[in-house]
């Protein structure tokens, strides 16, 4: 019994150890689908998400974590391609607006970066201040 209670307590941690991946990425999609959106590719807020979009790829890698990183090149990889996936879906959700959509749901991608942002930081500043046992 003690040995499935530890089981379950190793499993806990490593999902919670895992968070530093897992909500960035859902910052980072909806940062791809807001980028793809935009009208102007040479706009200075354009570029600026660009330069943003760009940061959440690849610094959150660099989060302190306790558990053992997969290397950076295949972690990478998987980034590249969930920002692909997420422009992609921009430009198709940008056709449909105003023909298949509401033109009200032009500002949807905006409120869920929003939102999934503010849960990423709270998950984040939860991982950093949260209360260590000492060695």
């Amino acid at each position: 019994m003690r040995a499935l209670a530890q089981i379950g307590h190793n499993t806990r941690e490593a999902v919670e150890n895992r968070s530093f991946a897992i909500d960035t990425t859902f910052v980072l999609f909806f940062l791809a689908i807001e980028f793809a959106q935009s009208e102007s590719l040479w706009a200075l807020d354009t570029m600026m998400v660009g330069i943003t979009l760009l940061m959440v790829m690849a610094l959150p890698y660099f989060i302190n974590s306790e558990e053992e990183k997969p290397a950076f090149k295949d972690w990478f990889i998987g980034r590249v391609f969930i920002t692909a996936f997420a422009l992609v879906l921009g430009l198709m959700f940008r056709q449909a607006l105003g023909n298949v959509l509401p033109e009200t749901l032009r500002f949807l991608p905006m409120t869920l970066l929003i939102l999934t942002a503010m849960i990423s930081c709270y998950v984040q500043f939860y991982g950093f201040l949260r209360f260590r046992l000492a060695k």
